[in-house]
């Protein structure tokens, strides 16, 4: 696997560094604006495909992050931290 390449846009999303930029870049998505109104959980389950295998859920909670961060108003700094979109307890 090589280096990302040109994922500085994405990288300016809160919770992605270079290994998820490149991930969504994967996946079709190539700037913040391309995430709006994606569903995240689907993102996961098509990087889950497209890599052939399970991914750690925090990719999940940082596409959540990245989603709402394109896509809402709201400007609370917790939410711009992946670990605030973890799965609600049930």
């Amino acid at each position: 696997m090589g280096k990302p390449k040109n994922t500085t846009q994405l990288q300016s999303l809160p919770s992605i560094g270079p290994s998820l930029a490149q991930d969504l870049k994967d996946l079709g998505f190539f700037a913040p604006a391309d995430l709006s109104g994606q569903d995240p959980e689907q993102m996961f389950a098509a990087l889950c495909e497209l890599r052939d295998q399970s991914i750690d859920r925090c990719v999940l909670y940082s596409f959540r992050c990245a989603v709402h961060s394109v896509t809402s108003n709201d400007s609370d700094p917790e939410l711009a931290k992946w670990w605030n979109w973890k799965d609600k307890a049930l």
